[in-house]
């Protein structure tokens, strides 16, 4: 069988969770005998004409093909807003390759950079199409659903006023999103509204708004379209149906993770005699936390715990001299810099628990089950994608997302109280395996069932 796989980026340049999900299930897929593509993306800030945005290259049996994605315009779009989701220039070149390779199945694993328009094309040319949805990128255009205050938007109002006020706050309509941030939402999407209707008149980035305001419609009819979607939580699952996804298409089905390496994998036991050793393991950025954990670990007062902090230090370089600054004075921190994901195991087998301190409402990091994995406890921002596998005080501590003392009690407690990492560890149960994952993939893949709906109405068009 052929089947051509999506995702926003890739490998080598790229390898945190959706990239390793989708690479995993590529090369499981290839061992099994299928033949395997990937569509991808790569973000440039160069400009460059149309046909030099796209490219090929091969990685351990794996044909990609790459959209060179800028937040400028391309093609026959001009609307930066509506690119980053209906783009066309990207459906162009997915229905030709859809052509030349012949896929019998698609399964996208992120729609960033490529846009969801990808969806009409597989719909068009009658291809079973499918979806696992690793953030919230469908219904939110940061993808995280966090307000620039730290608080959980539960997603985009009647007319997105309230995502207009959020982007605004973060890119080039800073000088108005002053005043935007003190606008009710109600007047917002009025805004968005009179962007959207034929009515003309003057009003400042009107093509914006109004692609923006036309985001989460246009992308949750498509998502409709789609044959099934794999949703890894139920807070995933909460978040599409509460937001317009038919409940009908979704099917639970957690990530699988490749289990090399993990066949050793011992209890960890502690017993205060030496140095505790905490683990974070992650992009080092923002929306992560790295920052509540290092101001947690400050608060401990104690020379027997050590923290390895693994991650690119390049990707967001103001933040990581940010942490290296909070850093300053505590020998016991340290970066660690990257590792390729195949030594997982390895790096998990030197430390006694991971920390994933996440201030956003992250779907379950595969970093997660990987510590699992590798019996080793997890100590997590009680979220509902990350408590779902995480159970306070079974294989793991939740504290309070952001609260920097409940982190330290959790480290404090890991440290001081007997017996208590070596039980925790004793109840870390192993994860699903890609090979489960994958199984339950291809039996999905083999009923084939029909699209729910029919195809979206175009972005172009008037509400």
């Amino acid at each position: 069988m052929k089947i051509l796989l999506t995702v926003h980026q890739f490998v080598p340049e790229y390898f945190a969770g959706t990239e390793i999900l989708t690479l995993s299930v590529a090369k499981n897929l290839l061992q099994r005998g299928h033949e395997v593509s990937v569509y991808t993306g790569y973000p440039t800030k160069e400009i460059l004409p149309d046909w030099k945005r796209f490219d090929a290259y091969e990685i351990e049996g794996i044909q990609v093909r790459r959209f060179h994605h800028g937040f400028m315009p391309m093609g026959d779009q001009h609307v930066l807003s509506e690119l980053e989701y209906d783009n066309h220039l990207s459906a162009r070149y997915f229905s030709a390759l859809i052509d030349e390779i012949a896929p019998n199945i698609i399964h996208f694993f992120h729609f960033g950079r490529l846009s969801s328009s990808v969806i009409d094309i597989a719909r068009q040319k009658q291809i079973p199409a499918y979806y696992t949805p690793t953030d919230f990128w469908a219904v939110c255009p940061t993808c995280q659903l966090l307000l620039d205050d730290g608080q959980i938007c539960p997603g985009p109002s009647r007319h997105a006023g309230n995502c207009i006020k959020h982007v605004a706050a973060l890119t080039r309509w800073k000088n108005r999103a002053g005043l935007l941030k003190y606008l009710p939402t109600l007047a917002a999407d009025t805004i968005a509204w009179l962007a959207k209707s034929p009515v003309r008149g003057q009003l400042p980035f009107r093509g914006d708004i109004a692609g923006l305001s036309r985001r989460a419609q246009l992308n949750i009819a498509r998502l409709n379209a789609l044959s099934a979607i794999f949703s890894p939580t139920r807070l995933m699952t909460d978040v599409l149906t509460r937001n317009g996804v038919d409940a009908r298409l979704i099917h639970q089905s957690a990530y699988g993770i490749d289990m090399n390496g993990f066949d050793a994998a011992m209890p960890c036991e502690y017993n205060g005699k030496r140095p505790l050793i905490l683990a974070y393991i992650g992009t080092l950025a923002q929306h992560k936390g790295c920052h509540v954990l290092i101001d947690a670990f400050r608060r401990l007062n104690t020379e027997g715990v050590r923290l390895k902090i693994y991650g690119n230090l390049n990707d967001f370089p103001d933040y990581v001299h940010r942490l290296q600054r909070m850093s300053e004075g505590y020998d016991g921190i340290e970066f660690m810099g990257t590792f390729p994901n195949t030594d997982i195991a390895q790096v998990l087998s030197r430390v006694d628990a991971l920390v994933v301190p996440s201030v956003w409402y992250e779907n379950t990091p595969l970093v997660i089950y990987s510590a699992l994995a590798a019996r080793r406890p997890v100590i997590t921002s009680d979220f509902p994608g990350m408590s779902e596998v995480v159970e306070n005080g079974v294989n793991g501590l939740t504290f309070t997302p952001g609260n920097v003392d409940a982190l330290a009690q959790c480290l404090k407690r890991l440290h001081d109280e007997a017996g208590l990492l070596t039980r925790l560890s004793a109840h870390c149960a192993p994860p699903k395996s890609i090979e489960s994952y994958v199984n339950e993939l291809l039996t999905l893949y083999a009923e084939s069932p029909a699209p729910l709906h029919d195809l979206p109405v175009r972005a172009s068009s008037w509400e």
